[in-house]
């Protein structure tokens, strides 16, 4: 039975080291600074629910690649719509965008557009990505941002004459990791008053999910947290149930943590 005790005991203590790193790399990233050099400074610039989630949606969408060039080309995409997204979008002004107009990457004026009918839409028929999302009974949901997710893509879809558009919301859903939307949600759910805005009320932090992207998943297999191979669906389920036995009621504020440590590996 000793050699059982002595293994049980030493994986105890590893268990007990990596917890410690990532509560402490999650207190030193989540803190007022790190939002000058991240796209979430871009929602936080507005008051209005509806406007908050368009900058949301819209910033995590283009998420991808070098930071600074992403928060460049968000704020250049705010200044499109003269840093009043809502009204932009409600008004129907993003229609006179061209259709090969560069945003960012492979993100062009036509994805901005298709979004932006789909959003028009939800504001109108819903007042807010909120509304929608708590007609969805996200909630009650095992994934909620699946779910979520699934309901605005049903809703993209209708405003887009049934087309779709994977720049804009993955269509295969069974499987994504939805890392952009997992950031989205985090940014509109999280309520610590730090970085995130806490501005959603129709879930709690604590069904939130890990935003995976290839350096989380690298951090996170390095640390014995992610097994599976796959960046998918399943994957962030993995990651972030173990990030739940760390810290039950907010599992995503170690996004800031593996971050951080990604950052030093």
């Amino acid at each position: 039975m000793q050699p059982t005790y002595n293994i049980i005991r030493i994986c105890t203590m590893v268990e007990s080291h990596i917890q410690e790193l990532m509560d402490a790399e999650a207190q030193r990233i989540n803190s007022p600074e790190f939002i000058k050099d991240d796209p979430v400074q871009f929602p936080r610039r507005f008051s209005k629910l509806q406007d908050i989630e368009a900058a949301s949606l819209l910033a995590s969408t283009i998420a991808w690649g070098n930071r600074k060039m992403i928060c460049r080309n968000c704020d250049r995409l705010l200044g499109l719509m003269a840093d009043d997204p809502a009204n932009f979008i409600l008004e129907g002004a993003f229609e006179t965008i061209h259709d090969e107009m560069n945003i960012h990457r492979t993100f062009f004026g036509k994805n901005l557009k298709y979004w932006a009918r789909g959003l028009k839409k939800i504001f109108t028929d819903y007042g807010s990505v909120e509304g929608l999302a708590r007609k969805s009974h996200a909630a009650e949901s095992e994934f909620p941002a699946w779910t979520i997710a699934e309901a605005i893509l049903k809703e993209l879809q209708q405003a887009n004459e049934m087309s779709k558009d994977a720049r804009c919301m993955p269509v295969n859903l069974q499987a994504s990791a939805l890392k952009r939307f997992n950031m989205a949600l985090r940014w509109l759910v999280r309520n610590d008053g730090i970085v995130d805005m806490g501005v959603w009320n129709v879930i709690k932090p604590s069904q939130l999910f890990i935003p995976l992207d290839t350096h989380v998943s690298k951090t996170s297999r390095e640390l014995g947290l992610l097994v599976r191979k796959s960046n998918d669906k399943k994957a962030v389920a993995e990651l972030t149930n173990n990030c739940r036995e760390m810290n039950p009621n907010d599992p995503a504020i170690y996004d800031f943590a593996l971050f951080g440590i990604g950052m030093k590996l």
